[in-house]
């Protein structure tokens, strides 16, 4: 009978023990995840979405500007129709991109968002630079209007974009760097996609649009 007792008293004891042990490893996981970068790397995740979220948000303000800006064009120029279709295409080819989160990950879908993009920027600065040969379109106030809505968009463009390759550098040096390196390699997170682009100075630049 006081050996029954005796193993039931150890085997609750031993119960508890467990439970005491079971509780400090998951605190010392807790204290490890933070001292290892895994609440950084949520920051980080989470400040990259925010970021390339702004730089979407802009570009695609700057899509909602080319039907009144080609129709205004239209109204002076009809005839340049190249010049029309070359925006239309360029427009529609950044529509076919699905411009998610999730091109953060792809470095493929990345370039063709890229070269989207330089395609758009190509084809409103041909648009912008026929306007040069009709005065009245030039004076005209709507074409003024949308003139600097389309420049403060650029602008607008060039900040967003600009926070987003430091948000991105700052992440990818967290993913490469010891001791954080390894939590990102255990819970998944890899280097994520940035703007590169060949000069830099140039593709920052907005279309020239003053006259």
């Amino acid at each position: 009978m006081l050996k029954a007792v005796c193993y039931f008293h150890l085997n609750i004891e031993g119960k508890k023990m467990k439970s005491l042990l079971f509780k400090c490893l998951i605190i010392l996981s807790m204290l490890s995840l933070t001292g290892c970068g895994y609440n950084a790397f949520q920051a980080l995740d989470e400040e990259a979405k925010a970021s390339w979220s702004e730089v979407l948000n802009q570009y695609q303000r700057r899509a909602d500007l080319i039907p009144n800006l080609v129709e205004t064009v239209k109204g002076y120029a009809a005839h340049e129709k190249e010049v029309f279709v070359a925006v239309t295409n360029a427009r529609a080819s950044v529509g076919g991109i699905q411009m998610t989160p999730a091109l953060l990950n792809d470095p493929a879908a990345m370039a063709k968002f890229q070269a989207a993009q330089g395609q758009m920027t190509s084809a409103l600065s041909r648009l912008m630079l026929v306007a040069e040969n009709y005065p009245d379109l030039k004076a005209d106030q709507g074409f003024r209007d949308l003139q600097a809505q389309l420049e403060g968009t650029e602008n607008r463009v060039t900040v967003a974009r600009n926070r987003f390759i430091q948000t991105i550098k700052d992440y990818n040096i967290a993913v490469r760097s010891f001791p954080q390196n390894l939590t990102a390699m255990v819970f998944g997170y890899t280097e994520k996609s940035s703007f590169t682009v060949e000069n830099e100075k140039e593709i920052s630049a907005p279309p020239v649009v003053e006259f």
